[in-house]
C-alpha cells in the first residue's frame, strides 16, 4: 500500500527533536479524516489532497461535495494565479464570469464555534488564535460559551497557505462554483471570504500551477493547467480512494513541534507557521 507523509517542514522539526518523533507514531496523537470530508483534487500539475471544513463553511462545503461529485469541476481550468498568493479554478467559461447553475451560496465568512469544536490555542496562552484541526482561526476563548445564549463563540479562518477559499465577486453572497487554493498568506482575506477547507497534501503541486502575468491580475490565457479530477474520496472506488490521518492539535507532540517552531521563527512565528504532519495511504 502507497504512504506517503506530508507536512515535510513539521517532520523535519520533530526529527531534530529526537525523541518526539519516536512518539509520533502513538494512534492517539492522530485523528482520521473523514472521507467525505477528504477531497481529491486530481490537477495536471499532481494531485492535491485537502480537508474540507463543515463546521466552518457548511453550506459551502455541502456545494462544493455536490458540484466535486457531479463531475463538474473535471476538465476546469486554472484561469488566475498568482504566485505566492492563490490559484483559482471552478469556472466553466474558463475567464472568472461563470458558475454552475445552482443558486448563490451565502457568505460563511465567519461561524458559532461550541465546545464539540475545540480550538487548540497557538501559541500557547494566546487563545485568541489556534487551530480546529487544521483550519487555522482567531476565536473567542472558550471560556465565554459559559456566557453565551447558544454556548457558541464567534470564530473566522485565517487565510494561510493551503486555506481553500470560495470566489466571490462584490456581493457577499455571491459564491457559487469557484474556488481558490492559497499558496501564500493574505490576512486581508480573513473575515471577507469563506474559508471551508485546507489542504493536508500536495502543496508542492498547488504551488507548480502555472502563474499568470502581474499586469494582468494573474488571469492565466495562454495553456493554463487544469483539474483532471475532482471528488470527495468517500465517492471514488475503493480501489482508487487515499486515506488520510493527521496528528492532533492538541496532542504532546504538536504542542512540542509549535515550541520548536516558535524557537525557530521568533517574533515571526504565527498560526500560518504550524504545519501538522499528515500520513496519506492508498489510492
Amino acid at each position: 500500500m502507497r504512504k506517503v507523509v506530508a507536512g515535510l517542514a513539521a517532520l523535519t522539526m520533530l526529527w531534530s527533536a529526537g525523541p518526539v518523533l519516536a512518539q509520533v507514531d502513538d494512534p492517539a496523537a492522530w485523528r482520521a479524516v473523514a472521507p467525505e470530508n477528504l477531497l481529491v483534487i486530481d490537477t495536471s500539475r499532481g494531485r492535491v489532497l485537502a480537508e474540507l471544513s463543515p463546521v466552518a463553511a457548511p453550506q459551502t462545503v455541502e456545494r462544493v461535495r455536490t458540484l466535486a461529485n457531479q463531475g463538474f469541476y473535471d476538465g476546469l481550468v486554472f484561469h488566475r494565479v498568482i504566485r505566492d498568493f492563490m490559484a483559482q479554478t471552478g469556472d466553466p467559461d474558463g475567464d472568472g464570469s461563470g458558475g454552475s447553475d445552482l443558486p448563490n451560496v451565502p457568505g460563511e465568512f465567519s461561524f458559532r464555534r461550541g465546545l464539540s469544536d475545540p480550538m487548540t490555542p497557538v501559541p500557547e496562552g494566546q487563545v485568541q488564535v489556534g487551530l480546529m484541526g487544521l483550519m487555522p482561526l482567531t476565536s473567542q476563548p472558550d471560556a465565554q460559551m459559559f456566557v453565551t445564549a447558544d454556548n457558541r463563540v464567534q470564530s473566522t479562518a485565517q487565510f494561510c497557505p493551503g486555506v481553500l477559499g470560495f470566489a466571490r465577486t462584490q456581493d457577499a453572497n455571491s459564491g457559487n462554483s469557484q474556488f481558490f487554493i492559497m499558496t501564500g498568506e493574505n490576512e486581508r482575506l480573513n473575515g471577507m471570504y469563506t474559508a471551508f477547507g485546507r489542504v493536508i497534501s500536495g502543496m508542492e503541486n498547488a504551488r507548480l500551477l502555472k502563474p499568470g502575468p502581474d499586469d494582468q491580475d494573474g488571469r492565466v490565457t495562454d495553456n493554463p493547467d487544469t483539474l483532471v479530477r475532482v471528488r470527495t474520496a468517500d465517492q471514488m472506488p475503493q480501489g482508487e480512494r487515499p486515506s488520510a490521518r493527521v496528528l492532533r492539535p492538541d496532542s504532546a507532540r504538536a504542542a512540542d513541534l509549535v515550541t520548536l517552531l516558535k524557537d525557530r521563527q521568533g517574533l515571526n512565528f504565527d498560526v500560518c507557521d504550524v504545519e501538522l504532519p499528515v500520513e496519506v495511504t492508498g489510492g
